[in-house]
C-alpha cells in the first residue's frame, strides 16, 4: 500500500515537473524542473530498491544524484558564462599586453 502511494506522489511530482519543463518562462525555470524530474527518479530509483529489498538500488540512486548535481552545474556555467572551458567559451584578447599585436 505504502509503494503505491509513494509511486503515486512521484508520478504526480513528475508530470508536474514536465509541465513546468515545457511551459516554463525561462530557461532557468525550465533547468529547475529538469533538476526536480532527476530528483523524482532518484526518489523512484530508491522506493523501487526498498520495495524489493535490493539496497544496491541506493548505490545507484546516489550515483544518479551526484551525475544530476554535476550535470546542473554545468549547465548553470553554461549559461553564465557561454562555455565549460577554463576561460569561459569565449575568446578573449589579453588587453595591455606588452606586444604590439603582431605588428614591428
Amino acid at each position: 500500500m505504502m509503494f503505491a502511494v509513494g509511486l503515486a506522489a512521484c508520478a504526480v511530482a513528475l508530470v508536474l515537473a514536465l509541465v513546468r519543463a515545457m511551459k516554463g518562462p525561462s530557461a532557468f525555470d525550465r533547468l529547475l524542473a529538469v533538476n526536480a524530474i532527476g530528483t523524482t527518479v532518484i526518489l523512484g530509483i530508491a522506493l523501487h530498491g526498498y520495495v524489493l529489498g535490493r539496497p544496491e538500488f541506493v548505490d545507484i540512486a546516489i550515483l544518479y544524484a551526484v551525475i544530476n548535481f554535476i550535470g546542473t552545474f554545468a549547465v548553470l556555467k553554461l549559461f553564465g558564462t557561454g562555455g565549460l572551458g577554463d576561460v569561459g567559451g569565449r575568446v578573449r584578447p589579453d588587453i595591455g599586453a606588452d606586444d604590439d599585436g603582431g605588428r614591428s
